[in-house]
């Protein structure tokens, strides 16, 4: 389990699911529906949904593509993490909104797969989280024509090294949103 101590608790990250960084990804539609299905077991279950925006020169804050896509709705109740690089932890409040809530293990969902959600697992899982990646809720753009592997290639790909990912004293896996559970 977790090597943060006195943290029991799990939180469900939804990483950069904004217009401008979605638009074009890999089966978005059925993403943002499963995106969707883990978000509401999340509030069902009382596991709290910390939502990740990025913003950059190409995402640029209050513009219609930094906005979350509008088949997702954040409860007002729920963190709001700004965010400027791939890793959602770097120069962010995240591990202070995680800390604050006993959170130890992380779920995470969201864009794009081979980069800020990698970059995401990977930031949690050396600062001592157990983290699990929702299988189907996650997506990227295709850059095979930059030499990048197809989108279904790179994200089964991600789900396949994630799911037999492990650090001392940590967890890693991966799990659907149709079967998503947060004491598993």
């Amino acid at each position: 389990m977790t090597t943060l101590s006195d943290r029991p608790n799990a939180a469900l990250l939804v990483i950069d699911v904004q217009n401008g960084v979605v638009a074009g990804a890999h089966e978005r539609d059925q993403v943002v529906a499963n995106i969707n299905t883990a978000i509401d077991a999340a509030r069902t279950n009382g596991v709290p949904v910390v939502w990740i925006q990025h913003s950059s020169e190409h995402l640029v804050k209050e513009s219609e593509e930094w906005e979350f896509v509008p088949e997702l709705k954040r409860e007002a109740s729920e963190a709001l993490v700004p965010k400027t690089f791939p890793d959602s932890f770097e120069e962010t409040d995240l591990e202070s909104v995680l800390a604050a809530g006993g959170i130890g293990r992380v779920f995470l969902t969201g864009a794009q797969t081979d980069e800020c959600i990698r970059s995401t697992l990977h930031g949690a899982i050396t600062r001592g989280y157990d983290v699990t990646l929702i299988s189907d809720a996650h997506t990227t753009e295709d850059m095979s024509e930059y030499g990048a592997p197809t989108p279904d290639k790179v994200i089964a790909h991600t789900n396949l090294y994630w799911q037999y990912h492990r650090a001392p004293g940590r967890t890693a896996g991966i799990q659907s949103a149709a079967e998503l559970s947060f004491t598993s």
